[in-house]
């Protein structure tokens, strides 16, 4: 394998990476507090589609993420209100708000815009470029380094690298701070909790605004960094592929964001073998090379879902002792 397609393939999979990255942290900090969130991928669509209208119509970056990010809020805070207020099943909450997002946005895309569900495509002002443009020519004249440096890890905009930076912080903030402690203890022991003191109801819900957060921010990124508008569907199970990244990770920021590095890597090397011929085997289907991470993802879910230990308290809504 040559520098240039080792370049190539690194920056594809940190690209690929990232928006899976966010939903993987968006679903540590919900499932860490005891709140399952099968509606990550119904989150991240509807605020692509946000985005989308947003950045179509404002014209202005900023706008459009925070679009984003309040309507991913809003869906976690109705999560929320559904499982936490009023202890609903949150498996059925999360896949309601899948359905929902998949539903409404292809109507109001119709409605507003009148191109099938497609918002218009923001304007290169809007989207969001790479941070270092000048670091691949000027890396060029070294050797495989200069190669590896400049394209696959100096080309990216902003939203790469707070991905990448999140991970930290997130371990951070959850095993490293009075917070962290208190939320690790929601999803464990919530009656421990009740009896410190401390409102099992405004930690989750704390926790699900950071959840709606980061899967604003992946849903901005597909639009404003990976495509240049939305389009129906568009998240292509991402979502669940960040829950299973989640799970393989045995709920560790850091073992998700290698899980979901792992499912970059799987895509980049799928997009890079359409149409190439290989022994024996000849010209593969482009349909089995773009199936292989979905492949993945129920070979992880099936090989670690019974493996890996859950927070205790998740999926159990808890009712305040009197």
């Amino acid at each position: 394998m040559d520098d240039a397609l080792i370049g190539t393939v690194l920056a594809s999979t940190l690209r690929l990476a990232t928006p899976l990255i966010f939903c993987a942290l968006a679903g540590l900090f919900s499932e860490r507090s005891g709140v399952v969130d099968i509606g990550l991928e119904g989150k991240m669509l509807f605020a692509a589609f946000a985005a989308g209208a947003t950045g179509a119509f404002a014209g202005s970056t900023a706008w459009a993420m925070l679009s984003a990010i309040g309507v991913a809020v809003l869906l976690s805070w109705t999560h929320g209100l559904a499982c936490v207020s009023h202890r609903g099943d949150q498996v059925v909450s999360g896949v309601a708000i899948n359905i929902i997002a998949a539903g409404l946005t292809v109507v109001l895309g119709i409605a507003w815009f009148g191109q099938g569900g497609q918002t218009p495509p923001v304007t290169s002002a809007v989207r969001i470029q790479a941070l270092f443009p000048e670091a691949a020519p000027a890396l060029v004249v070294l050797p495989w380094v200069g190669v590896l440096l400049g394209d696959g890890l100096l080309g990216h905009n902003a939203l790469v690298y707070l991905a990448l930076v999140l991970v930290p912080l997130s371990w951070w903030l959850l095993f490293k701070t009075r917070f962290g402690l208190r939320l690790r203890a929601v999803g464990e022991n919530p009656q421990m909790v009740d009896a410190a003191g401390v409102s099992v109801t405004r930690l989750r819900y704390m926790a699900l605004t950071l959840n709606g957060v980061l899967c604003g921010l992946a849903g901005s990124y597909l639009v404003l960094a990976q495509s240049a508008n939305f389009s129906p569907n568009m998240t292509a199970g991402r979502g669940f592929m960040a829950l299973a990244a989640l799970i393989f990770g045995r709920w560790h920021p850091v073992s998700a964001m290698w899980a979901c590095l792992l499912f970059g890597l799987l895509d980049a090397i799928a997009i890079r073998l359409q149409g190439v011929r290989l022994p024996v085997i000849g010209e593969v289907p482009v349909q089995a090379i773009q199936a292989l991470p979905y492949v993945l993802t129920v070979v992880l879910l099936a090989g670690f879902i019974g493996k890996a230990v859950a927070p205790q308290a998740l999926g159990r809504p808890y009712t305040k002792q009197r």
